[in-house]
C-alpha cells in the first residue's frame, strides 16, 4: 500500500517520523508523502524525517495560542485548525494524490492539537479527495487523568465516524514500569511503528520478489473497509542462515518433518501475536474480518503454516473473513507476523476512557460552579451593600 502520511500534534508527529525511520531502515516504501501539523513552534521542530516545508504551523494568530500551543484543550484545537482551514488546504494541494492508496492521520487522542485539530483536518481530507482516510489515534493512560481521558473520548466519537478505519493504540497496555515518560514513549513509537509499517507496506516490492501468496494492497483496504475501530498485533522471530545445499543431505523423511517444523513456526507466530500485547486489548472473537501479513524471506514462509494460521485466526474470530498473504523480504533476518482484526466491538479500555470522561466532566462542571460561587462571595460585602463601578 503507498499512503500519505499526516501527524497532527505533538503524539501524531512523532509517530509519523518514526514510521519513515522504520520504513528507511527495513527497505520498504509506504510513505509517499507526509506533513505534520502543529500548533505549538517547539514541537514542529522535533521531528527528524520530516521535511522543513512538510511542517505547517497553525494558530499562530490565534489569540490564545500564538504559536505555543493550545494547553490541552480540544475546543480551542478544533476552532484553531477551523480558522487556518485556508492554510491546511494548501499544503494538502501539493499532495501528488493519484501516487497514493490511502491517506492515514494520526493523533494522540489526550492532548489539545491532536484530539481537537485532527477530526477537522479528517473532515476537509474527506471532502477533497476519494480515498480512504484511516486514522491512527493514540489513546491517553488512564494515570494521566481526566482531562486526556475527556478529549479522548469526545475526540473518538469524531474520529470512528469520520475516518474509513480507526486503529487504537493504548498507552495504559504498553506502559513499562521503571522507564522515564520519554522513554516509555519513545519504545511505544517505536512498536506501533514496526506493526503500521509491515502491515500496511504488503505489497510495495520489487516484481522480482512477488511471493507465492503475496498481500495486495486491495486486501487491505478490502479488511478495513467495513470501518469501525480496529487492533493490530505483531511477532517476529530471528533467522538462522541455512547452509548452501544443506535440505539435499536429508532423506524424504526428514525433509517432511522440517517442513512441519516450519508450518508449527508460522502458526505459532500468529498465535504469539495475537495472544500478546495487541495495540488495543479487545475480544478477538469480535472481530468482524481479519488479515494476515508475513514479512520475510520467502523459503522461510511455509504455505502448509500459513494455510494452519489462517484457519486458526477463523476459528479464533468466529469469523471467515480472514484473509493471509505473503510481504517477500529476500534480505531480512527476521519472520515477521502482523495480524489485523477489524471492526473489534469488544475493547475495555475504551469503556474505561469514556467512563473516565463522564467523571471528569461531572468534576470539572462542579468546579466551574463551586469556582463562580468563591469568586462571588470574595467581592461582595456581606449584606451586599455596595455596587460595582461599572
Amino acid at each position: 500500500m503507498k499512503l500519505a502520511t499526516i501527524g497532527v500534534g505533538n503524539a501524531g508527529s512523532k509517530v509519523i517520523d518514526r514510521m519513515i525511520e522504520f520504513e528507511v531502515s527495513t527497505g520498504r516504501d509506504l510513505c509517499r508523502h507526509s506533513l505534520v501539523i502543529n500548533t505549538a513552534r517547539t514541537d514542529l521542530a522535533k521531528p527528524e524525517h520530516i521535511p522543513e516545508d512538510r511542517r505547517v504551523l497553525i494558530g499562530e494568530t490565534h489569540k490564545k495560542a500564538k504559536g505555543h500551543g493550545v494547553g490541552g484543550d480540544a475546543a480551542i484545537g478544533a476552532e484553531v485548525a477551523q480558522n487556518d482551514i485556508d492554510e491546511i488546504r494548501r499544503i494538502f494541494d501539493d499532495v501528488e494524490i493519484h501516487e497514493v492508496d490511502a491517506i492515514l492521520v494520526a493523533a494522540g487522542l489526550g492532548g489539545g492539537t491532536g484530539s481537537g485539530a485532527a477530526p477537522v483536518v479528517i473532515e476537509e481530507i474527506q471532502k477533497m479527495y476519494d480515498e480512504p482516510v484511516y486514522g491512527l489515534g493514540l489513546l491517553p493512560g488512564k494515570y494521566e487523568g481526566g482531562r486526556p481521558a475527556l478529549n479522548a473520548a469526545r475526540s473518538l466519537q469524531s474520529f470512528v465516524t469520520k475516518v474509513d478505519n480507526f486503529i487504537a493504540f493504548d498507552n495504559d497496555a504498553w506502559r513499562s514500569r521503571g522507564q522515564t515518560i520519554e522513554e516509555g514513549y519513545d519504545e511505544m513509537n517505536e512498536e506501533l511503528a514496526t506493526r503500521i509499517v509491515t502491515l500496511l507496506a504488503a505489497g510495495e516490492v520489487d516484481e522480482t520478489e512477488v511471493g507465492e501468496n503475496a498481500m495486495d494492497s486491495s486486501d487491505i483496504m478490502r479488511t478495513m473497509e467495513i470501518g469501525g475501530v480496529s487492533s493490530i498485533g505483531y511477532a517476529s522471530t530471528d533467522i538462522d542462515a541455512p547452509d548452501e545445499g544443506l535440505l539435499s543431505k536429508f532423506s524424504e523423511e526428514e525433509v517432511s518433518e522440517m517442513e512441519s517444523t516450519d508450518a508449527a513456526k508460522i502458526k505459532g507466530l500468529v498465535r504469539r501475536a495475537v495472544n500478546s500485547r495487541l495495540t488495543i486489548p479487545c475480544d478477538v472473537a469480535s472481530a468482524e474480518r481479519a488479515l494476515i501479513v508475513f514479512a520475510g524471506p520467502p523459503a522461510e514462509i511455509s504455505r502448509k503454516g500459513v494455510e494452519s494460521a489462517r484457519d486458526w485466526l477463523e476459528t479464533e474470530t468466529e469469523t471467515v473473513d480472514v484473509l493471509a498473504g505473503d510481504d517477500p523480504r529476500p534480505d531480512s533476518d527476521t519472520l515477521a507476523a502482523a495480524v489485523l482484526l477489524s471492526n473489534v466491538t469488544e475493547t475495555p479500555r475504551i469503556d474505561e476512557i469514556q467512563e473516565q470522561a463522564v467523571d471528569a466532566q461531572d468534576t470539572i462542571a462542579q468546579q466551574e460552579a463551586v469556582r463562580e460561587e468563591e469568586i462571588e462571595s470574595l467581592i461582595t460585602d456581606e449584606d451586599n451593600d455596595l455596587d460595582p463601578i461599572v
